[in-house]
């Protein structure tokens, strides 16, 4: 089944989350009517290969015009529509940037990815259940609801300031009129009539002016109100959402909202400020005792520049924090001398504002390291799929400086993993006779200068960013506080889900808490400190908990991807409970497991039953990446074979617990038929016999002496010559054998 046909039978509160991440950008027509050709294509590796990334798009349109010659035929007029539109967008958007859409359809696969494994857990985890929290939505619809209405009344505003512009040149032009009379006229009957009806217009002048001027009061004052309390919420919790996907977890949303508002918002005040400008102007032409403009037009023209300037300093984001493109899943981890990518928005989208906001990145203010390649950028509105007021750093390079005594400072195997950073950007918005200096950060980050040392610095990454809403504490390593087992566990299971497509289930997790406390606790009160997660060497081993699971993923991540996201591997589970869930299985009975004592090793084990009826296991060496390069862990599963003795060699491996037949479990993930070789060449001594690796272990009986090394590998020419005698010669050479343990 499909990645595509799964995410269709989700219940609805899941399909809600995945219908959120398909806009405009991939539309879910496309990713509904190519979802296998989809899957099929490597996005992750486009998205770091311009010119794979290049095919791909090509190939995407070539894709789309095959479905629309096929509606076509169908006369599906709303299909053709929609199926042209997809073709432009490809097109116009991606053409000059074909990594673009590759990282966009990665992320929504990968995406998927998670929402299918949080689907399968039985209970979602802490923090998920925190950024879905009904009563963060509803706060978003009613700033919604307020952007609006403040919006609206601006508007009103803008016509009760029309009549008063339009009543005071009345006023102006029939005073003029008495004003031009001669003395004489002036004492009739009429113009006095006409005072007295100038004197009422100057009232109603004065009390228009005090409504206008108060209107645009309650105006400033429910954006100020809206600023202080609801967005800047709604703000700190994208920002959190943020943090929170940086480390696998559910893509944030709400940035394009968060724009609409702040936007909608900065109109309004401009708006208002243009009202206020209005007014001065009525002012130079009428004014009287008791005017209310020249008392409270300054103090409101200040409140709006007030507002303005802080809009604009929330508004400068970083919508996408830093990255290598060629660890994309690995954010916020920076190697020296290599490029990587970040883009910053402003999310108050102003025409006037296009391609005149020069953005310049810095690191740090130590001076220990610099910035290489293009770090002046102006935002625009072309470069950015939803024509935000954006810019992209694609070319960034961080470089460490030379200490005084010319040599560089940490950099080398030992750099400290543990040393945060930051990555800061500048600008200046000149706007309307307003200049506002802006800037921020990206969330820290850790420099490494070799690749061995990123797994370390993706587990700071990923403590720093569950621990603390902060966005900037760099001497946050210099007492890192605790961390609640329950959110950790949660965000180890979305390593899993973003990383390598299926996340853990309760079982999983439940060994994982006992590997990192050493015993059955409570999720929820268990504190777990950064020392035992990623510092202190697991016990007995020479290793930590997270240099462990690390390679885990890898091995997963490299070698047996399709077998972990069927699900066919139990992965995380003791010895001890091991057996006690085979000792009543059939025999032939087996089981998946990682190694816990061989980093990135797998294991499998089985149950058999002795003549007397005993029960016992056997679990073979773990296979680590090294043999699994040579042969697929699926073939292996597969060929295995086990020899008793002098025995004829079998296949002990029967029914993937709890009782599925090993062939219906991994029947397609085999690369080939065993023993279906082809025939030696008709050139004759110059054909070859082909060979396969067949991986085969000895068992000796219990009264044989224990087996050593030198028993194993090669084979003694008997065992060999049985071997042949049952597999065909003609389909074996070489035999791999691989020490198996008597349980």
């Amino acid at each position: 089944m499909s990645q595509w046909s799964q995410v269709q039978q989700l219940e609805i509160k899941f399909l809600e989350q995945v219908d959120q991440f398909y806009d405009d950008n991939f539309p879910m027509e496309i990713r509904h009517l190519l979802a296998q050709w989809i899957e099929s294509q490597d996005w992750e590796a486009a998205a770091n290969n311009e010119a794979m990334a290049m095919i791909l798009l090509q190939n995407l349109i070539i894709q789309v015009d095959e479905q629309l010659d096929r509606v076509s035929q169908e006369k599906n007029l709303l299909l053709i529509h929609n199926l042209k539109r997809v073709r432009k967008l490809l097109q116009g958007k991606y053409h000059g940037n074909p990594m673009h859409i590759a990282v966009i359809i990665s992320n929504c696969l990968r995406e998927e990815r998670r929402i299918l494994a949080a689907a399968s857990m039985p209970v979602q985890g802490p923090l998920e259940k925190s950024l879905q929290n009904s009563v963060v939505s509803e706060r978003q619809r009613n700033v919604e609801h307020k952007v609006s209405a403040i919006k609206n009344s601006a508007q009103m505003t803008d016509q009760d300031v029309k009549y008063l512009e339009d009543l005071q040149e009345e006023f102006d032009f029939r005073y003029k009129t008495i004003q031009s009379l001669e003395q004489n006229d002036k004492n009739s009957t009429l113009i006095k009539q006409e005072m007295l009806a100038l004197q009422a217009m100057l009232n109603t002048l004065d009390y228009k002016r005090k409504e206008v001027l108060s209107k645009i009061g309650r105006v400033i004052h429910e954006i100020d109100m809206l600023m202080s309390n609801m967005l800047t919420e709604e703000l700190l919790d994208w920002k959190r959402r943020q943090q929170i996907a940086c480390i696998g977890g559910p893509l944030h949303g709400g940035l394009d909202q968060l724009q609409n508002c702040f936007t909608l918002l900065a109109e309004s005040l401009f708006q208002v400020r243009r009202q206020l400008e209005k007014l001065d102007e009525l002012l130079t032409r009428l004014t009287y005792d008791g005017d209310p403009i020249p008392v409270q037009r300054p103090q409101l023209l200040e409140k709006v520049n007030f507002l303005l300037y802080n809009l604009f300093r929330n508004s400068f984001v970083v919508e996408r924090q830093p990255c290598m493109p060629t660890h994309p899943q690995r954010p916020m981890v920076l190697k020296t001398l290599i490029q990587f990518t970040v883009k910053l928005r402003l999310l108050i989208k102003l025409p006037e504002l296009n391609y005149q906001i020069r953005v310049k990145a810095t690191i740090d203010n130590n001076r220990r390291f610099v910035l290489c390649g293009t770090h002046v950028k102006a935002m625009n509105m072309d470069e950015s799929a939803n024509g935000s007021l954006s810019v992209e750093f694609r070319h960034l390079q961080p470089k460490e400086m030379k200490t005084s005594a010319g040599s560089k400072g940490n950099e080398g195997p030992h750099m400290v993993t543990e040393e945060l950073h930051s990555i800061s950007f500048e600008t200046q918005v000149c706007l309307y006779g307003l200049t506002i200096n802006l800037e921020t950060s990206s969330l820290p980050v850790v420099m490494i200068s070799n690749v061995s040392q990123l797994p370390n610095a993706w587990a700071s990454i990923i403590w720093y960013n569950l621990a603390t809403n902060d966005p900037q504490n760099l001497s946050f390593f210099n007492n890192p506080p605790a961390a609640t087992l329950s959110q950790l566990l949660e965000v180890l299971s979305w390593q899993f889900s973003s990383y390598v497509g299926r996340g853990l289930n309760s079982e999983q997790l439940n060994m994982l808490a006992e590997k990192l406390t050493g015993q059955q606790v409570s999720y929820n009160d268990y504190q777990l400190s950064w020392a035992k997660f990623c510092k202190e060497h697991l016990p007995g081993k020479s290793f930590t908990f997270w240099v462990w699971l690390e390679a885990i993923l890898d091995l997963i991540k490299k070698h047996i991807l399709p077998l972990w996201i069927d699900g066919y591997i139990m992965g995380f589970v003791s010895k001890e409970k091991e057996r006690i869930l085979l000792k009543d299985k059939t025999p032939g009975t087996f089981l998946l497991r990682f190694s816990e004592s061989n980093l990135g090793g797998i294991t499998f084990t089985w149950v058999d039953q002795l003549e007397n009826g005993d029960v016992t296991f056997h679990s073979v060496e773990p296979y680590n990446k090294g043999r699994l390069s040579a042969l697929p862990f699926a073939d292996i599963l597969r060929d295995y074979k086990v020899i008793m003795a002098d025995n004829v060699p079998e296949n002990p491996l029967k029914y993937l617990y709890p009782d599925i037949p090993k062939d219906k479990a991994f029947g397609k993930h085999y690369s080939c038929q065993p023993n279906e070789v082809s025939k030696p060449s008709d050139g004759g001594g110059k054909g070859y016999v082909p060979s396969v690796f067949i991986p085969v272990s000895k068992i000796l009986n219990d009264s044989a002496e224990p087996h050593s090394p030198s028993d194993l590998l090669p084979m003694s020419p008997s065992v060999y010559a049985v071997l042949r005698e049952h597999l065909s010669p003609t389909a074996i050479e070489t035999a791999v054998s691989c020490k198996l343990s008597l349980l």
